[in-house]
């Protein structure tokens, strides 16, 4: 189970987290607003994240934190970090150093591709 101490008290009470002790990060590629993945950080990986200068996450599969890129090369190096209205999300701004996702794509939401949807338009009255 991830750790639940070793942030700043005051940032560690506006979180929310889910049951499993977790907040999501979204991470977006901090020059182009380019979405490239979600992950999970528990308190002990956004307190890595915010003092070492690479992202860190909590491996809800493996039980276990990961650096973005440790194994793979394609490294994340934090910009910046905000905590959303409720606090129970993070965005993670970075430059990114190759594929973001673990398939090989520059984002995970290329490599899992479009849902079909209908396009709104603020001119047309609520369906």
């Amino acid at each position: 189970m991830p750790n639940q101490t070793s942030l700043e008290p005051a940032l560690a009470d506006r979180l929310k987290r889910d049951d499993q002790g977790l907040v999501a990060a979204i991470v977006q590629q901090h020059d182009t607003g380019e979405v490239l993945m979600l992950g999970w950080m528990d308190d002990e990986a956004l307190r890595r994240t915010l003092t070492e200068g690479r992202v860190t996450f909590w491996s809800r599969s493996r039980a276990e934190y990961w650096r973005k890129g440790d194994t793979s090369g394609h490294y994340q190096y934090v910009r910046s970090v905000a905590i959303d209205c409720d606090g129970d999300a993070l965005l993670v701004r970075v430059d990114q150093v190759g594929a973001a996702c673990h398939t090989g794509s520059r984002t995970c939401f290329e490599a899992g591709g479009e849902l079909p949807a209908v396009v709104g338009d603020e001119n047309e009255e609520n369906r």
